[in-house]
């Protein structure tokens, strides 16, 4: 039997990948839904190719035009965010590939594991926003959460078959364009350099929090849900070889990597097929042509994004939260020259101290917080 598969924010980098997949292995995937935000033309196309039961655009006003260019198809056309989610839930869905950017990915997170759907999660903000709200509904619900992720993959990849408990979890870090730049030089950072990544080819948002090392931040809140692991037991270092995609050591002192090329298609693949593996397109990693592997501390002086997020995961409650919609508002600000490179995290540290810190967040709260956090930022910029 196909696994049929729920693709949201199926234009983006991730979502365009993970169709690779479907076309890889035609006879054990089928695509029943697919998703993005405005990218309507894009995600035309897809529809024609896939014949999915249906498909979502987040931004309602470009509705009249998905829907006429799949008028002549079976394709269900919906529109908003509400429809997003019930994709998400859908009984007709085996597994949900949560590729959305940013707060919006949430809710449909929620509303996938409620459903008892199992979730392969490149969302990063879904467990940033409300880690223990999501990682309590897949306990209730029995259902799986598999990172997409390359370092969570990685950890979760290394932690296969193991049932010692975890020492520590190490996450690998590239450094970004900006690794050897002092403060000075990444005061004069434009957007243009900052869309350049030295290893991986991601969306804008990621890309740039990347470049700050929000990103890695992130990525330290989302090991601790997904992982049972206190932040005291998470630590970042600086690989710019991205090899070694992340590590995890036990109580005896072994550390366990996994390595391969810079690929996404792998942990992509890895959630859908986990425990089992398929082959993946290209050639074998070459040990010869990488002559050495190096590693550093990060510095959390000149990338303070980075301790701020540990500064959130500590804080604990809406912390991380307001950490994350602060992001979001600076990193577009950013993108359209509003502020410059360095000024991202002096709005997130100074929104994060003005914001109304919940201990206990409801779902209501944690839509409030993000609210407070857009505006604050907002005003400061």
């Amino acid at each position: 039997m196909k696994q049929r598969l729920a693709i949201l924010g199926s234009t983006g980098s991730i979502g365009r990948q993970t169709l690779d997949t479907m076309r890889a292995f035609p006879d054990r995937f089928e695509v029943v839904s697919l998703t993005a935000d405005s990218n309507w033309e894009a995600l035309a196309a897809q529809a024609l190719e896939f014949a999915p039961d249906s498909v979502v655009i987040a931004r309602k006003e470009l509705y009249p035009k998905l829907k006429e260019a799949l008028a002549h198809t079976d394709v269900k056309v919906y529109a908003g965010h509400e429809s997003i989610c019930s994709v998400a839930a859908s009984s007709g869905v085996d597994t949900v590939v949560n590729a959305l950017v940013g707060y919006a990915g949430f809710a449909p997170s929620l509303r996938a594991l409620e459903a008892g759907h199992k979730l392969a999660l490149a969302n990063k903000e879904s467990l940033v926003v409300g880690g223990e709200t999501v990682m309590r509904a897949a306990s209730e619900h029995r259902a799986p959460v598999i990172p997409i992720d390359s370092e969570h993959s990685a950890v979760f990849q290394s932690l296969a078959g193991e049932t010692s408990p975890i020492r520590r979890i190490i996450l690998t870090a590239s450094g970004g364009p900006f690794l050897d730049m002092t403060s000075e030089e990444m005061e004069r950072v434009i957007p243009g350099q900052a869309l350049r990544h030295p290893r991986w080819t991601m969306g804008p948002r990621i890309t740039v929090d990347s470049a700050t090392m929000l990103n890695k931040g992130f990525e330290v809140i989302e090991a601790r849900w997904l992982f049972g692991v206190d932040a005291g037991r998470i630590d970042v270092v600086i690989h710019p070889e991205a090899v070694i995609h992340s590590m995890v050591e036990f109580e005896d002192g072994a550390i366990k990597a996994q390595m391969g090329r810079p690929d996404m298609h792998i942990p992509i693949q890895y959630a859908l097929t986990f425990p089992h593996r398929l082959p993946v397109a290209g050639a074998p990693f070459d040990f010869a042509a990488c002559a050495s592997l190096t590693f550093r501390a990060p510095d959390r002086e000149r990338f303070p994004m980075l301790e701020l997020a540990y500064r959130a995961l500590e804080s604990g409650g809406n912390a991380a939260c307001i950490l994350n919609a602060a992001g979001e508002v600076a990193v577009e600000a950013f993108l359209t020259r509003r502020i410059g490179f360095l000024e991202m995290a002096r709005i997130v540290e100074r929104t994060m101290d003005a914001a109304t810190f919940v201990a206990q967040p409801t779902l209501d709260d944690y839509a409030a917080s993000d609210a407070e956090a857009r505006r604050l930022a907002a005003e400061m910029i």
